[in-house]
């Protein structure tokens, strides 16, 4: 996992030697998945290096005019479309590719249809966050050297993340940690200069942007497709796997729901809003699929009630997979998605279908209306299985009738044995179904089935051709989307040092950091310091020392007497000025440049014995709205930086009393508190 940071130059320490980010990592892994992907990125180096021939010889096609030379170009043309053309093909094959995803103890169950992750190339963060920490942090970036190889190295390990829970929390992680990069690093009006190239998850075509949302959306994407990996892992002949799959795939549709409302203007087409309308409902198909599964994995108790619950159960499976055969089958969604899938989604339409026939056929021939059985109850569940009633019956006819039940159940029988025989004719028309026995075992055994409860019922001058009318499709099973809580997952700021995220970020710009010197008469001026974590001065009496010194209005403490302090409180930061020696501290401040307005509501006024405090920036405005008549606009200035309400401000204070009830104060003189909290008057 770090051989490339190795060969790259940059050194491998201890922490990433021992395997931080190999937990929910497995890059070693001799799997046929692993295998699979690894062919799959062979695959998309070998269709981008055929796109570039291709591109080339297009601009030379377009450049020459010499005959010959546009004849070699043009047959070169022929070559390079062809085998890029084979390259989609087996690219397509690769994806198509269910069986490999499949748990080897489901005997007789369908397979699912997974999603493979997205493949990227690796990118090099070390230059271009090292280049803006100590540009727009004015930090010493050989400090967080190790930082950012400890992101590379979380980038790396979630280009393999294991098929379970772990790599789930892997992959969750890195988005997490995306985020707090994003508010740290990625200005919104400059580069960073980072270039993100994430592969096509169905055709291998690159897309490179250098907007982090491109690596977002391409992780939430991994997310959703590694939850379709664990739902088809999952063993499906126990309730307790079926339940993990049914989780699993409605997990799956919750994150591509969420990356289909937070990226909507993609640049790779699996991930646009057409192509995640359709993988999310084929998610949720297969969540109904295992839902049946679930159901019927005790036995179908042969009643007549329970196998009319049972077809319109499956009438449901077959009606979500006939939404899923309608998405593919449109444009350009049909040229983008591997044909397996296409033919899976049909025969499953045609099987779901013909079972449901089947199971009505079933109460139909094999259960009579007695006298102990509750005839309304029997007869409202058969007027709610159709739409329309077989030859106009009434359903209380059908059911005292033997006869006609022996019509409509032969009708529904008739019917069941054409969708098996459909969906055998489908799964023959696609190379890699044909490959999948357990497919064929479970469609020769339903249709055989079928043509046996058939010839059981048939008479040779049966002539009767009843059309059995198709099933209204119920689910008592309750398949919704989940939506992902990506907070659940708690993940560690590398930057941590950098200092608060809400004052310390991208989009706002600090000055750099200056020595200001206070000495022991400094705390008879008055100023305020306010915020929890970073702690910002205002209210700053401009004749004090402090003030000559450089202070300002609205600087940001970030250390005092050497020692950091971005991330102490109010209250901390007075202790530490506390123990101010009587040769004077130094602190280091930094200033906001033109950038949006931190707010820091708790304060500690520092008034050296003022009855109360007052903004000589707003008795100032007021002086000049008296001298020239008329409404001054304020302009926000670093002696006001940072306060709510300066109109109101400056209509209420008074100077005249304020400088008549000031008291006459020394220099020389130094006044503590008692009260260490933060209201505490310096």
């Amino acid at each position: 996992m770090t051989e490339t940071l190795r060969t790259a130059g940059h050194p491998v320490s201890p922490a990433r030697e021992s395997g931080r980010f190999r937990k929910g990592c497995n890059p070693y892994a001799q799997t046929g998945r692993s295998k699979l992907q690894s062919q799959r990125v062979s695959l998309n180096q070998q269709i981008i290096k055929a796109m570039r021939l291709r591109a080339g010889a297009e601009n030379l096609l377009r450049a020459t005019d010499n005959s010959k030379v546009r004849d070699m170009v043009m047959l070169e043309l022929c070559f390079v479309n062809s085998n890029l053309q084979l390259l989609k093909e087996e690219l397509e094959g690769l994806n198509g590719s269910v069986e490999v995803y499949q748990n080897e103890k489901d005997a007789l169950c369908f397979p699912l249809i997974p999603l493979g992750l997205k493949e990227t190339k690796e990118v090099d963060f070390v230059t271009p966050i090292k280049d803006l920490i100590q540009e727009h942090y004015s930090e010493d970036p050989a400090d967080y050297e190790d930082k950012i190889l400890d992101v590379m190295d979380m980038r790396q390990a979630v280009r393999t993340p294991s098929r379970n829970g772990l790599g789930i929390e892997l992959l969750i992680s890195y988005y997490n940690q995306l985020n707090l990069l994003e508010s740290r690093f990625f200005q919104p009006n400059r580069q960073l200069g980072l270039f993100f190239t994430w592969y096509d998850s169905f055709t291998g075509v690159p897309v490179c942007q250098q907007h982090l949302s491109l690596e977002k959306a391409s992780i939430l994407f991994n997310i959703g497709a590694l939850y379709t990996q664990i739902g088809t892992r999952s063993d499906r002949k126990t309730q307790t796997g079926l339940d993990s799959t049914i989780d699993a795939f409605q997990r799956a549709a919750g994150v591509l729901s969420h990356l289909k409302e937070s990226f909507t203007h993609t640049p790779s087409f699996d991930m646009s809003p057409s192509m995640q309308n359709m993988l999310i409902r084929l998610m949720l198909a297969q969540a109904q699929e295992c839902a049946f599964e679930k159901m019927v994995l005790p036995g179908i108790r042969n009643q007549y009630f329970s196998l009319l619950k049972v077809a319109q159960e499956s009438a449901k499976v077959s009606d979500v997979y006939n939404l899923i055969n309608q998405s593919i089958t449109q444009a350009p969604i049909k040229e983008h998605v591997p044909p397996a899938w296409f033919y899976t989604a049909q025969v499953k339409l045609e099987h779901y279908r013909a079972l449901a026939h089947y199971f009505v056929a079933v109460a139909m021939l094999d259960h009579q209306l007695n006298s102990q059985d509750d005839v309304d109850q029997q007869e409202m569940l058969l007027s709610q299985l159709y739409d329309v009633m077989p030859d106009g019956l009434a359903p209380l006819s059908i059911l005292r009738s033997k006869e006609e039940r022996k019509r409509v159940g032969k009708a529904h029988l008739r019917k069941a044995v054409m969708g098996h025989e459909e969906a055998v004719r489908v799964q023959n028309l696609c190379r890699s179904l044909r490959k999948i026995e357990i497919l064929q075992e479970i469609l020769r055994v339903s249709h055989k089935r079928s043509l046996t409860k058939y010839a059981e019922h048939e008479q040779e001058d049966d002539f009767d051709m009843m059309i059995a009318p198709n099933i209204i499709a119920k689910s008592d099973q309750k398949i919704e989307i989940v939506k992902p809580d990506f907070s659940k997952v708690k993940v560690v700021d590398f930057f941590h040092d950098l200092g608060p995220i809400s004052v310390f970020s991208a989009k706002q710009k600090w000055t750099a950091p200056r020595k200001i010197c206070l000495m022991p008469g400094d705390q008879d001026q008055g100023f305020t310091l306010q915020g929890e974590s970073a702690v910002q001065v205002t209210s700053l009496d401009p004749s004090s020392h402090a003030a000559r010194s450089g202070l300002r209005d609205g600087d940001i403490i970030v250390s005092v007497a050497g020692r950091d302090c971005k991330w102490n409180s109010v209250t901390e930061v007075i202790k530490m000025l506390k123990e101010m020696p009587e040769n004077g501290l130094d602190i280091q401040v930094i200033s906001p440049q033109g950038l949006e307005t931190v707010q820091l509501p708790k304060c500690a006024t520092y008034s050296g014995g003022l009855p109360k405090t007052y903004s000589l920036t707003c008795l100032t405005l007021d002086d000049v709205q008296s001298r020239k008549g008329k409404k001054v606009v304020k302009k926000l200035s670093f002696l006001n930086w940072g306060n709510k309400n300066t109109k109101k401000m400056a209509s209420t204070i008074s100077l005249p009393s304020a400088v008549e009830s000031r008291p006459q104060l020394s220099e020389s003189t130094a006044h503590f508190p008692n009260a260490l909290d933060g209201s505490s008057l310096y």
